[in-house]
Order: structure tokens, then C-alpha cells, then sequence
């Protein structure tokens, strides 16, 4: 027979306890799919901060697509954080984005529904091809 736990020590050994310094997510919780909570900041190195949507519309041009040979993977698609990027998807829809989130697997940030700017993630393995500006 096992020695009864409390359940300070149940989490500590199950891995349910949280790291010293822990803060909370806003909104009541994460994002779905590996995606960041909405609304949520994102910090950079020096502590930057950097918030939300753009307070501005995207370029009013549409780039051209250059097709690329390879998958969209994270590194190459992490240097248009924070900018203007062009999305072209596997299903045939195109729009501009502003990525404010590159994972593994996932990116989320903004995308412009024609007036504004809507939350927004997808499967790195959806981009057909994308170009920042």
C-alpha cells in the first residue's frame, strides 16, 4: 500500500504543480492548437513588448506569388514576425497577415478581413507560399 499524498505533494510528483513565478494566461487560458491566448503580448528578448494587431490597414497592393519547391517551415517564416506578410494557402485563398507567433508546426496573428484586422492561426503545412514585406 502507497503513503497518502496531499495534494501539494501529488502535484509535485504527478508534474502538476507550476514553476515558481508562474503567471496565469489572460482570458482564462491559453490558446487552441498550440496557439498563443488572444490578445496576449508577445515578449521579446530586452523585454519588449509587443501587442496585438496593427494599428494600421496592409499595403494596398497585392504581392505576386513566387511558388516555392519546399514546405513553409518555422525558420523561415519567423522573419516576417511583427510585419506585413502575404499568405498564399494550399486551398486557394490568399490574404495579408501579420504574424505575431511562429511555433513548431503553427502560426497565428492577424489576418485582414477587408476592414479589419481578425485573430487568426494555421498549420504551417496550409501555406502554399508567403512573402513579408
Amino acid at each position: 500500500m502507497y503513503p497518502s499524498l496531499d495534494q501539494s505533494q501529488q502535484q509535485a510528483r504527478f508534474g502538476g504543480g507550476q514553476p515558481p513565478g508562474f503567471q496565469p494566461p489572460p482570458f482564462g487560458g491559453g490558446g487552441q492548437q498550440g496557439f498563443p491566448p488572444f490578445g496576449g503580448g508577445h515578449q521579446q528578448g530586452g523585454g519588449q513588448q509587443h501587442g496585438g494587431a496593427p494599428s494600421s490597414p496592409p499595403p494596398s497592393y497585392t504581392p505576386q506569388e513566387s511558388p516555392s519547391l519546399y514546405a513553409v517551415d518555422p525558420g523561415a517564416i519567423r522573419g516576417c514576425l511583427y510585419r506585413y506578410t502575404y499568405i498564399w494557402l494550399n486551398n486557394g485563398s490568399n490574404f495579408w497577415f501579420y504574424p505575431t507567433y511562429v511555433g513548431r508546426d503553427s502560426i497565428a496573428g492577424y489576418r485582414w478581413r477587408g476592414f479589419r484586422w481578425v485573430y487568426y492561426g494555421t498549420d504551417l503545412r496550409r501555406i502554399r507560399s508567403f512573402r513579408c514585406s
